[in-house]
């Protein structure tokens, strides 16, 4: 069973997000963690370098890569589900775990230790965080780009996110909602 690690992370390319809303294009786990992980990586630069941040960039991407790697197991449960009572999430957060340390044994032995710091990363490091905010971020990405092409459905999702990133106190997280996140839905022909 070792050695299937990477072959298992692939196949978040097969997960479809969004499962609950009607979609002009659909997105998939993979996708979704690699604009996460491009997100992830500009707000650290943005923070470290107009902010004052002492924030490591690429460790904040490599968390966000692998940051819904347990999906390969669970799927991708609809947020209306995940956090509809706290009994549900604190159930899911205990299946995520498990799915996490499952994910951990298709890796020979000698690399566990290694890649459960990006599968399973500390809460408390700072990076972590800007992962959060850029999981937000990819999820209002995808709301933009969904309402561009005429898909009403993602309206009210759109407002939700918005109101949860207004929250964040963090300069970086307003300074790409002001400068970078109404570009995504544009046209080729408009973003040129």
């Amino acid at each position: 069973m070792k050695d299937k690690f990477f072959s298992l992370i692939a196949r978040l390319r097969h997960i479809d997000r969004w499962s609950l809303m009607r979609n002009t294009r659909k997105e998939n786990v993979a996708e979704h963690s690699y604009i996460t992980a491009v997100v992830a990586h500009a707000l650290c630069i943005i923070e470290n370098e107009l902010f004052g941040g002492e924030l490591n960039p690429e460790k904040a991407a490599i968390f966000a890569l692998y940051h819904d790697s347990a999906e390969v197991f669970t799927g991708d449960l609809p947020t209306p589900v995940k956090y509809h009572s706290e009994e549900i999430r604190a159930a899911y957060k205990a299946i995520e775990e498990k799915a996490e340390k499952k994910l951990l044994e298709f890796l020979p032995n000698e690399l566990k230790d290694a890649f459960a710091k990006t599968v399973s990363p500390e809460k408390s490091e700072p990076e972590y965080k800007f992962v959060k905010y850029a999981d937000k971020l990819a999820a209002l990405i995808k709301c933009n780009e969904e309402l561009s092409a005429g898909n009403a459905e993602f309206a009210a999702a759109k407002k939700s996110i918005e109101k949860t990133l207004e929250s964040i106190p963090e300069k970086s997280v307003k300074y790409f909602l002001q400068n970078f996140a109404d570009s995504f839905g544009l046209s080729l022909d408009e973003t040129l």
